[in-house]
């Protein structure tokens, strides 16, 4: 039986060109619908982009509390490179506006230039095409209004960074495995390598296969999680309430317990020692 009232986190595979808040506003609907409210809480732990698939997950009610705590976990993602090109967005967005060379990239510039500039810590600055905010203002709406964005860099850490394959020398293209730490932009990851080898690149595809410790075997299709909230029985928002409301009174009940027991401990701890008196003897005489 769910309780989406009190909290349940659900685990999607996002499918291609929807956007995470599309993921939450379909799964927030199902749920409104069999719990008979609007009163329903959807929340997820961590954007992935329209043209990025795999691991995202969706919290509920007062699960929401823990968005913080589950995005902040270590993301790993396969990311497909384009090398010699450029796009604006750094990805399949926009069009490519420039090429470049590539034909003097090799296997062994691509592993030295991926160990001693994008291992470990490094500084990043996010994509224009970006959620970041510019004076209150999400950076991409800015961008695709044509105006000039300027973002900061940002320190992040990439755990782990290794190729699982590479096209090259017939094709410039590169597929990696990505392991790095929260607020990392695989777009302007393989912009920067690009960059680093010499020539310009853009990302064509991206999979997001971890966050923490939930990995994408673990996952549902969003079709497949419909399905199983519609076949699925519910805790109803009125019993979610009262079972909270007593496990509240149950949760004071034990504090007050432990706080009277460790206000006796202290008091006799503080309370001062007497000398027992000395002990009188009979005298025979």
């Amino acid at each position: 039986m769910l309780n989406p009232i009190e909290g349940e986190i659900f685990c999607i595979d996002k499918p291609l060109r929807m956007t995470s808040f599309a993921a939450v506003k379909k799964v927030r609907a199902v749920l409104r619908t069999h719990l008979g409210t609007r009163q329903v809480k959807v929340g997820h732990a961590g954007t992935l982009d329209p043209l990025a698939t795999g691991v995202l997950l969706l919290c509920t009610g007062h699960a929401t509390k823990r968005i913080d705590e589950l995005q902040a976990g270590v993301k790993e993602y396969i990311a497909d490179l384009r090398l010699g090109a450029t796009t604006p967005s750094y990805d399949l967005e926009t069009e490519v506006d420039a090429t470049y060379d590539w034909q003097h990239i090799d296997r062994p510039l691509i592993d030295r230039v991926l160990k001693e500039q994008f291992t470990g810590s490094i500084e990043q600055v996010p994509p224009s095409f970006s959620a970041c905010k510019i004076d209150g203002k999400p950076a991409y709406k800015l961008a695709r209004k044509g105006q000039d964005v300027e973002i900061r860099p940002k320190t992040l850490v990439i755990d782990e960074i290794e190729v699982i394959q590479c096209g090259l020398p017939e094709q410039p293209t590169l597929q990696l495995r990505v392991v790095c730490s929260k607020g990392t932009y695989i777009r302007a990851l393989a912009r920067d390598i690009g960059e680093a080898l010499g020539s310009g690149a853009h990302l064509t595809g991206l999979r997001r296969t971890r966050v923490g410790d939930i990995t994408i075997d673990q996952c549902l299709t969003l079709e497949a999680l419909v399905e199983r909230l519609d076949n699925e029985t519910y805790v109803s928002p009125e019993q979610a309430a009262a079972e909270r409301l007593e496990r509240e009174r149950q949760e004071n009940r034990e504090r007050a317990a432990r706080q009277k027991a460790e206000r006796a401990a202290r008091h006799q701890a503080n309370a001062p020692k007497c000398d027992a008196p000395p002990r009188r003897t009979s005298q025979i005489k």
